[in-house]
C-alpha cells in the first residue's frame, strides 16, 4: 500500500500537489486505485483515488485508523543546530523515526551555525515519517533563542552540557518517567556558563549523559533513548525514581 501525507485530507478529500504528482505522474495511480493517507496528526486513512491529477489529486475516504503516540507523554528535544547541516538533517530524521512530539533548533551563544531552513527540515520529518510508517508529525519550531527558550519552557527539564565545573547529576538520577519532558542539548562548543547558570536559576535540571563527550546529535538520541528505557520500565512497575515526587 503506497503511504501519502496529507494534513486536511478529512476536509479538502485532495493530495497536496507533490503528493499528488508522485501519485498521478510517478505511480500512474488511476481511479479506483486504493492508497492509504497519514495526517501527521496520528490518523491513517484508507482511500480510493477518484480523480488523479498532478496538482490536485482527489480522493474519497473508505475507512480511518487512530495510531497511537510512540511515546506515553511529550517529549521536547531543544537543540541547537550543528555546523555541518547534514548531521542536524539526520538527527531530524531519526528523532521523528523515533516518535518524538517536538522538535527545536536553539541559537546558543556558541553556535556555529545560526541559520537553518526550517522547511527543509519539515520535509525529512515527512520523508521520515511515511518511511517509518508513522501518522504523528513532530512540531519543528523556527530558530529560538536558547535564553528565551529557557524562559518559556515548563513541565519536567533537562539541560545536558559538558563543563564539568558546573554539577550535574546523571540523566537515569533525575529522570521523571511518563512525564512530559524536554531535553535541551546545546553546540559542539557547549553551554556558555551564563546559559547554564540561567537555567538552573529557572528550574532546569543539569544533567550528565555520561562520562564521555558526545557528539551534538548523539546526546540528543542519547538523552531520547533513556527516557524511553526508563518510560519503559515503568510502565512496566520495574521502576520505582524516589525523585518524581520532587521534578
Amino acid at each position: 500500500m503506497n503511504l501519502f501525507y496529507a494534513p486536511d485530507i478529512e476536509t479538502t478529500l485532495t493530495l497536496p500537489e507533490g503528493e499528488s504528482q508522485h501519485c498521478a505522474r510517478v505511480l500512474r495511480m488511476q481511479p479506483g486505485d486504493e492508497i492509504e493517507i497519514i495526517d501527521g496528526h496520528g490518523t491513517f486513512y484508507s482511500c480510493r483515488v477518484v480523480a488523479p491529477h498532478a496538482r490536485h489529486t482527489v480522493v474519497e475516504i473508505i475507512s480511518s485508523r487512530h495510531a497511537e503516540a510512540t511515546w506515553p507523554q511529550n517529549i521536547t528535544v531543544a537543540v541547537a543546530p550543528t555546523k555541518h547541516m547534514d548531521r542536524m538533517e539526520w538527527l531530524v530524521e531519526k528523532l521523528t523515526e523515533i516518535g518524538v512530539s517536538r522538535i527545536v533548533p536553539l541559537l546558543c551563544r556558541h553556535s556555529e551555525r545560526r541559520e537553518i531552513k526550517t522547511e527543509r527540515l519539515e520535509k525529512i520529518a515527512i520523508s521520515a515519517m511515511k518511511q517509518s510508517l508513522k501518522a504523528r508529525l513532530p512540531e519543528i519550531l523556527p530558530l529560538t533563542s536558547a535564553t528565551e527558550f529557557i524562559a518559556s519552557c515548563g513541565g519536567n527539564r533537562y539541560m545536558a552540557y559538558c563543563d564539568r565545573s558546573i554539577p550535574r547529576r546523571e540523566l537515569v538520577e533525575v529522570y521523571a518517567p511518563l512525564a512530559d519532558s524536554t531535553i535541551m542539548i546545546g553546540p559542539e562548543g557547549d553551554f556558555s556558563p551564563e546559559e547554564i547558570r540561567l537555567a538552573l536559576s529557572s528550574g532546569w535540571h543539569p544533567v550528565s549523559l555520561g562520562p564521555h563527550r558526545l557528539r551534538t546529535e548523539t546526546a540528543a538520541l542519547t538523552a531520547c533513548e533513556t527516557f524511553h528505557i526508563l518510560d519503559a520500565a515503568a510502565a512496566c512497575g520495574r521502576l520505582t525514581n524516589p525523585n518524581t515526587d520532587s521534578i
